[in-house]
């Protein structure tokens, strides 16, 4: 059995840190770089097939929402871990006041979005939300960052029981 090098907890550490111009199919950029940063890291296929799923949408809420699809304005992404967390920071340029969790949208309801009830649209977060251990995001005046955690060996199989 291969044994993964970890850092010492507390101590993040940097695997990578790159920018992409705020083009759509930049996300396929993002998910295959990600990917090929983590994939010794100790995270399954399935999993790891799932943190290249959230990597993906969060990417394109990015460039499509964040940066208005504007390809002077790059997305950050940063690959940092901590322990067993593997950790990605997707940055962009649409900042701003941050949303109160009441306005907050509203889980995607498949037959309401048939009816047409609810847009068609609003999907990404949901599924980013339902991909990773944990999403955290933040506004610091117009830098708005989604922050991925995917946990690896035992940590993971603690919260997934």
């Amino acid at each position: 059995m291969t044994q993964v090098a970890r850092p010492a907890a507390g101590k993040p550490r940097r695997l990578d840190a790159f920018e992409l111009p705020s083009e759509p199919g930049n996300e396929r950029l993002a998910l295959a770089r990600v990917a090929g940063t983590v994939k010794d890291l100790g995270l399954s296929e399935a999993r790891l097939e799932k943190l290249k799923t959230a990597v993906a949408e969060a990417t394109m809420n990015a460039i499509e929402h964040g940066n208005q699809n504007r390809p002077e304005i790059p997305v950050e992404v940063e690959v940092t871990q901590d322990g067993d967390d593997i950790i990605v920071a997707i940055s962009d340029q649409g900042g701003g006041e941050a949303k109160p969790d009441d306005q907050a949208p509203e889980d995607p309801d498949l037959v309401r979005k048939l009816e047409g009830e609810q847009s068609p649209r609003g999907w990404g977060l949901f599924l980013i939300r339902n991909m990773v251990d944990a999403v955290n995001v933040t506004t610091d005046g117009q830098r708005h960052t989604i922050w991925l955690t995917m946990r690896t060996g035992g940590a993971a199989h603690a919260k997934r029981v």
